[in-house]
């Protein structure tokens, strides 16, 4: 470790790796610049916001064999929202990034690949590139800018400094393509990872989040609508884009006061089973309802799907449909094949099929979002199942993302929920189809029981069609009362 004085505060100033050429002091914030045996001050570098990340300066764990410590960090924002990249050092002396996209993990090191690389703007989302010696397909593709940054890093980053990058996957593995210093990129090789098998310590625990959240807007939990002056729950540093329930506007959370991005029009009082805000306790851990969203096909059918947080377990989804609820995960790990237009992918040794194909159009949103969503946005929808699992491929011009869904039962929804759930849901609605099952069963029985009468034409099968005509008219009756 060298340690050398900040230029513009004085205050000691730590580089961990012999690589490392800068880092921001964490006094003055200054970005101090390591050139041979000097060291210069390039003015100052925003503070990160303090967001839901349980990683910090100083968390280590292993990853494979190698051993690993967090020393820097930058905070990148693009359109649809911002990330985390943590630079960490690894036991042997070299470097590599832990990415940390809204609980979505990914560790990379800087790998030597041959050309011929794809240019940045011939880059498609879902379909399938040649890197190297393996085939990836592109997940998707970012021009970001850099707004804040911490520690050690291993190059001059500072405001404003944007990136060009773009993601490829393949199963677990994970490659990203930096276009930013040309047309020829850097790549970046690792895999997907979920962060308790690194075996992190030093970890933020669930009430340095809470309490540290939101630090750059001033711990604000309640934000006034700036378009209609609506009060607006969200939890800080959980989300950066804002749905004001009110008017609908669209507002950008991510900087110390919120600015509308799109006026709104009014929208309809929509009441949800789940009301924003609602809490419960999932596996031990408390949950929030922060976001909601209606949502629609290609033939009109709706449903709704609520994004649910967890300080400790990130966010999931659990989505209201005509045929009951269901919990949905964005996979960190894709099928193979990863692109949606096959007939079947496998995942885990599972095999799953192709059932639907749709866009699926936002027609309401309201809450906090760790990404924009806006009133109008579509996505290709290619959905694959095997039991009562689903796997659903979701595209845009700039992103693929997978998913996995399996069924909850209602009961369980009221059991994490209590009081906080409205309505009686889908739940109540596979009530017709029993009444269906017994009705088909009753008539076969029947049927089987009036072969021998066909044969004889007298009072007994007149007094037998009656009969039928009797049990058959009430309950068609009432079963069109249940629909």
């Amino acid at each position: 470790m060298q340690t050398v004085s900040c230029p513009s505060c004085g205050a000691p100033v730590d580089f961990r790796s012999h690589a490392s050429v800068m880092a921001v002091c964490g006094f003055c914030r200054a970005a101090v610049i390591k050139d041979a045996d000097a060291v210069k001050d390039l003015g100052k570098i925003s503070a990160v916001l303090e967001d839901f990340s349980p990683i910090q300066i100083g968390t280590a764990g292993i990853h494979g064999t190698r051993g690993f410590t967090v020393v820097g960090r930058i905070q990148l924002r693009y359109a649809q929202g911002l990330w985390n990249e943590w630079y960490v050092l690894f036991d042997d002396g070299s470097g590599g990034w832990l990415g940390d996209s809204s609980g979505l993990y990914t560790m990379t090191t800087v790998r030597a690949v041959a050309p011929p690389l794809p240019d940045f703007h011939e880059l498609v989302p879902g379909q399938s590139y040649q890197i190297g010696a393996e085939r990836y397909t592109a997940a998707e593709k970012r021009e970001a800018e850099c707004i804040g940054g911490e520690g050690e890093l291993p190059f001059r980053v500072g405001d404003g400094w944007s990136i060009r990058v773009a993601d490829l996957r393949s199963g677990e593995q994970f490659i990203t393509l930096d276009y930013t210093d040309g047309a020829i990129p850097l790549v970046y090789s690792g895999q997907a990872v979920l962060l308790p098998l690194l075996r992190c310590q030093l970890l933020r625990d669930d009430d340095q989040i809470k309490a540290s959240t939101g630090k750059y807007r001033g711990r604000l939990d309640v934000l006034d609508c700036p378009s209609c002056g609506s009060t607006i729950n969200y939890i800080p540093g959980a989300a950066a884009k804002l749905v004001c329930p009110g008017c609908g506007s669209a507002l950008d959370a991510a900087g110390p006061e919120a600015t509308v991005l799109a006026a709104g029009e009014a929208v309809a009082q929509v009441t949800n089973t789940l009301a924003l805000g609602a809490t419960a306790t999932i596996a031990g851990s408390a949950h929030t309802v922060i976001g909601t969203m209606l949502r629609t096909d290609d033939e009109g059918t709706e449903w709704t799907e609520y994004l649910v947080y967890g300080a400790r377990t990130g966010f999931f989804w659990l989505v209201e449909t005509d045929d009951g609820w269901f919990r949905a995960a964005v996979l960190p790990g894709w099928p193979d094949p990863a692109a949606p237009g096959a007939n079947s992918v496998k995942l885990d040794h599972h095999v799953y099929t192709k059932r639907y194909d749709y866009t699926a159009t936002v027609r309401y949103a309201a809450g906090a979002f760790n990404w924009r969503v806006a009133v109008g946005d579509q996505v290709r929808v290619s959905e694959f199942e095997s039991g009562q699992t689903s796997l659903a491929a979701e595209m845009t011009a700039q992103e693929l993302t997978w998913s996995r869904s399996t069924p909850v039962a209602f009961d369980q929804i009221k059991a994490w929920f209590g009081a906080d759930v409205t309505g009686s849901g889908p739940a109540a609605k596979p009530a017709a189809s029993l009444l269906d099952s017994q009705m088909k069963f009753v008539w076969w029985i029947l049927g089987l029981n009036a072969i021998p009468l066909l044969f004889n034409f007298g009072d007994s099968f007149i007094l037998t069609v009656i009969a039928l005509v009797a049990l058959f008219y009430p309950a068609s009756y009432f079963q069109g009362d249940e629909k």
